[in-house]
């Protein structure tokens, strides 16, 4: 393993899943410490007289001791919800995470780490004020989605397009989450900014011409598209513990500045699919109409009269208006 590898390696902090003394166990042993810190107090207050005064300072030492051990041991209860895990941390050191739900009793000087919690510092009218969305240190093992805005990006054309996406994801290792990225919330959010400018680029937007049809497009192929972002965004993510379980485009058009144009170029290859479609058809019918009359022995006709029919043939069935007849009651030569 190379040097730089062996560093990598180093850094990485590896979950350990902590299993604490059960909160119930606690509390009992809590309220005994009480209780005999107030019988402490109480038996100093009441026998001060009868006994010494080395017993009498004991007592009250105990009994305040007691009291602010209580004070410091109330910081060790945890409570874990359902799809929940508490990350601790003790004098700076990883100490372990809880991963099941429950009510526990932990060091009291271990604190939760959840970076996505931290205050936010915001300046306004000269005054500095801290906010944040929640306390709680848990990290969330729920199911989430990430609405990613809609952005302008450049397809592999080089036309202006307006895309947005929703990823699916959770939390799978809170260890990673926690240590390895300063907040896996935006560590998320900008890599998959940067994963659908990156993939986005690699489609056209659109099927431009007969050579390119079958090849992917991103309207044409949104799914492969989308699994190709969900299978990059979960190599970017791997190291932050985040599972990303779908990817899907919300949005895709083109940017305004282009859509009139590329509407016309549209209209303009639905006319010419049509016109072609139309061509087939009427050289179809006019080659079963020259047939019919040649086995039927309708009409004798010499080569300059199937092509005035043909010609007249396809000007009614190619035309946009409807054919005006025109009756001929004399001889065409």
């Amino acid at each position: 393993m190379s040097e730089d590898g062996k560093m990598m390696k180093g850094r990485n902090v590896e979950q350990k899943e902590l299993r604490p003394m059960a909160g119930g166990i606690g509390l009992l042993g809590e309220l005994v410490l009480l209780a005999l810190s107030v019988l402490a107090f109480v038996g100093a207050s009441v026998n001060y007289e009868k006994i010494p005064s080395a017993v009498f300072g004991f007592l009250i030492a105990a009994g305040i001791v007691g009291c602010i051990a209580f004070c410091i041991l109330l910081g060790g209860f945890r409570i874990v919800n359902p799809k929940e895990a508490l990350v601790l941390t003790l004098f700076g050191k990883y100490h372990g995470t809880v991963l099941k739900e429950g009510f526990y009793f932990v060091n009291p000087f271990c604190s939760g780490v959840n970076p996505t919690t931290r205050p936010t510092m915001s300046v306004s009218t000269g005054n500095v004020s801290f906010s944040s969305n929640t306390t709680r240190k848990t990290v969330s093992l729920k199911t989430m989605t990430l609405d990613n805005e809609k952005q302008k990006v450049n397809d592999e054309l080089g036309n202006p397009i307006i895309i947005g996406a929703v990823v699916i994801w959770k939390v799978v290792n809170p260890t990673k989450a926690v240590f390895q990225v300063e907040n896996y919330k935006s560590y998320l959010s900008i890599q998959c900014d940067s994963i659908i400018r990156n993939v986005a680029r690699t489609y056209p937007y659109d099927d431009v011409d007969e050579d390119s049809i079958g090849e992917k497009s991103l309207r044409g192929s949104s799914q492969e598209v989308a699994e190709r972002m969900k299978e990059e965004l979960q190599e970017r993510v791997e190291i932050a513990g985040i599972e990303v379980m779908e990817v899907k485009i919300t949005h895709l058009s083109y940017a305004p500045e282009i859509a009139a144009a590329m509407l016309q170029r549209q209209q303009a290859a639905a006319i010419i699919a049509a016109r072609q479609k139309i061509v087939e058809g009427a050289v179809s019918m006019v080659e079963m109409a020259i047939k019919k009359l040649n086995e039927n022995d309708v009409v004798d006709l010499d080569e300059e009269r199937k092509a005035a029919m043909v010609s007249n043939l396809m000007v009614v069935l190619c035309g946009n208006k409807d054919a005006q007849p025109v009756v001929n009651s004399g001889t065409i030569y």
